[in-house]
């Protein structure tokens, strides 16, 4: 079971991850929802698509788009649609 932790909470956990280019992606049900608040942050990777970010607030602090995932990947990275990376911060544990 695949774990992301930040601020000493799970904030997503399962055992249906996907790996692609060295990021670790949860299923976007596996999500704490309690701890995720939506942002209006955006990038464009070239191979996967444009990213969106959620921000993570645990017991008062804020991760600034500490989690992003791609709505509408491009086809080489269509297996992570519905799917969520992390980043800054935040702990994988596989």
């Amino acid at each position: 079971m695949a774990r992301a932790i930040w601020n000493g909470k799970v904030v997503a956990e399962s055992d249906q991850i996907v790996e692609l280019d060295g990021d670790v992606y949860f299923p976007e049900p596996s999500l704490k929802r309690e701890y995720f608040r939506p942002s209006s942050t955006t990038s464009l990777h070239p191979l996967k698509g444009q990213a969106r970010f959620m921000s993570l607030v645990i017991d008062g602090q804020d991760n600034q788009d500490a989690a992003w995932y791609y709505p509408d990947p491009k086809p080489a990275a269509r297996k992570i649609k519905g799917y969520v990376g992390f980043w800054r911060g935040v702990e994988v544990e596989k």
